[in-house]
């Protein structure tokens, strides 16, 4: 399938869930010359409000909210189109799964993106999005004649990169399989080499951990080393009577 090829500059990349991975995502792509927006549940109308709260690995991330050129922020469906509509060439889904986006982007949404032949990546949870709906939206661009990249005359998503399906594993006789503009990944988006070893069998990831990967590395900290350098900040901040780092909310579930 001949493909156009085409940078990131004047493209949008909407964030969709501004948290760790959303800012990270917003870091690279602004790097590359694309505009970023963000949408979050509750407003950030001020500088406090969207300086990130949680933990954060040095040069990495947004730690004042200062790439999005604009917010937007709501539960309701309107506001979630309202975000939809901004011309959004790339959407990265990086929101908890919680009973508020369970099936947040259906066939409604895929529409309002499919204007602008918006391409997909979810890293969140398969549930996130009606798989179905999404399958119908792929499948239309290809049938429309998109060729990889916006065309006045094609409809639909022109692709998908998916981290995360429902359910997981992929059934093996899912269509996205077969589907020229989807690529499916095993669920490893968060995986460092220094921690995990990853192996295929029988079609399926087997994650290996060996003592190796648990020491440092000149490339890089490991997943369960980033996690001691916050158990070890926290224990301070718990000593200084300072709010602990990346605290669950159970009320919103994350």
């Amino acid at each position: 399938m001949p493909r156009d090829v085409q940078d990131g500059v004047g493209q949008t990349l909407g964030v969709l869930g501004y948290g760790a991975i959303g800012r990270q995502a917003a870091r690279a792509a602004h790097g590359l010359g694309y505009k970023v927006i963000a949408f979050t549940a509750t407003p950030k109308n001020t500088p406090e409000s969207k300086k990130d709260r949680g933990y954060i690995v040095p040069r990495t991330g947004d730690p004042d909210g200062s790439f999005p050129s604009n917010w937007y922020s709501g539960l309701d469906k309107a506001s979630l189109h309202e975000f939809l509509s901004q011309d959004i060439d790339v959407l990265l889904v990086s929101v908890p799964l919680t009973p508020e986006t369970t099936h947040l982007l259906g066939k409604d949404e895929f529409k309002i993106l499919g204007r602008r032949n918006a391409f997909i990546i979810n890293v969140s949870r398969g549930k996130v999005l009606e798989q179905d709906d999404l399958i119908e939206a792929l499948k239309k661009y290809l049938e429309s004649g998109g060729a990889g990249g916006t065309t006045a005359e094609a409809d639909g998503l022109r692709g998908a990169a998916l981290d995360v399906t429902d359910p997981e594993p992929l059934p093996a006789d899912s269509e996205l399989w077969d589907l020229e503009n989807v690529v499916v990944t095993p669920h490893i988006r968060y995986d460092s080499p220094q921690f995990l070893h990853w192996h295929v069998l029988n079609g399926y990831a087997i994650r290996f951990c060996t003592n190796a990967n648990l020491k440092h590395s000149a490339r890089g900290s490991s997943n369960v080393q980033r996690s001691f350098q916050i158990v070890e900040q926290n224990l301070t901040r718990l000593a200084e009577g300072k709010t602990l780092l990346n605290v669950v909310n159970r009320s919103k579930g994350y």
